[in-house]
């Protein structure tokens, strides 16, 4: 299919393009570790810190120091683990804790219990904090997928949106997914977000792809990387975020994350792996980076 973004950021008919992001900066001193190295040897196009957790100081303070490095904002309303949790910057007298005073573990409670007023007030806060921090943030996207509406239809897409269009930012959002086409009532929230999004003149993608987020207990590294490889052949024209969470697997990840370190391990590992990185440039994969679409909107709305 055509794509008019591809056509707005000038890239030749038929381009296909990819934006390879690591979620969770600062979620932990391993993730910061790996995501660091990855973006120092141009692996990865671009990343997104997690302000509220307990390691963003590091990945703040690192990418204020890097502003040629594309350095987003992944907003935040749970926090999934049981033993290494985060609360919100706007306190703990809201509609976004629960009974321990922390973000909920998951996004039902999110959608069901969270005032739009609470989410809007902490996003803006979240991406305050990076701004003060002396980031040059460079797009948003979503933790766990927190404002999407995906379980009860109930979204605050528009707090994003508003929040996205007031700073001049792009948003991690798909225009198709793949996996979806039979799903109509997917299809619709989609196409009815994405229309949110032109409203407010806030770019967004074409389309989001991963790969199986948790590893089966006996798949080994060459199984991920080479289902990694798969999913790049695949990609086809227009622009695909591609998002891994890639980290050190050690014993702080290992105490933190109730599941999925061997997984972010591998994912550390093939975003250097010599055969992954083959495999994009025998694609023709091109890269690019969400400062990319932030200009193209700052552009279109000047």
């Amino acid at each position: 299919m055509s794509s008019d973004l591809a056509d707005r950021l000038g890239l030749a008919p038929g381009a296909r393009a990819v934006i390879i992001n690591a979620d969770d900066f600062g979620m932990c001193h391993a993730a910061n570790t790996a995501i660091v190295q990855l973006l120092d040897a141009g692996h990865i196009d671009s990343t997104t810190v997690m302000v509220p957790c307990a390691w963003a100081p590091e990945a703040l303070a690192f990418a204020a120091s890097r502003p040629d490095l594309d350095v987003g904002v992944h907003l935040v309303l749970t926090s999934e683990w049981t033993d290494y949790r985060w609360r919100p910057l706007t306190g703990t007298g809201t509609t976004l804790v629960d009974a321990a005073g922390y973000f909920p573990a998951g996004a039902l409670e999110i959608e069901q219990h969270a005032s739009t007023d609470d989410v809007a007030a902490e996003i803006a806060a979240q991406l305050q904090a990076a701004l003060d921090a002396g980031v040059d943030v460079t797009h948003l996207d979503n933790h766990m997928g927190s404002v999407y509406g995906l379980l009860t239809g109930r979204d605050f897409l528009r707090p994003v949106f508003e929040l996205a269009a007031r700073h001049g930012l792009p948003f991690r959002l798909p225009r198709s997914m793949e996996g979806t086409e039979d799903d109509a009532a997917l299809q619709a929230k989609l196409a009815e977000a994405a229309a949110g999004a032109d409203a407010f003149g806030v770019e967004i993608i074409d389309r989001l792809w991963s790969h199986p987020f948790d590893a089966a207990p006996d798949e080994s590294y060459e199984q991920v990387r080479d289902g990694f490889i798969a999913l790049l052949r695949a990609v086809p024209s227009g622009v695909t975020e591609i998002y891994l969470h890639p980290m050190v697997d050690d014993d702080e990840l290992r105490a933190a994350v109730d599941y999925g370190a061997v997984k972010r391990g591998h994912e550390l590992r093939l975003l250097s792996d010599p055969a992954v990185l083959q495999a994009i440039a025998d694609e023709g994969l091109i890269r690019l980076g969400w400062r990319d679409l932030r200009d193209l909107q700052r552009r279109e709305s000047a």
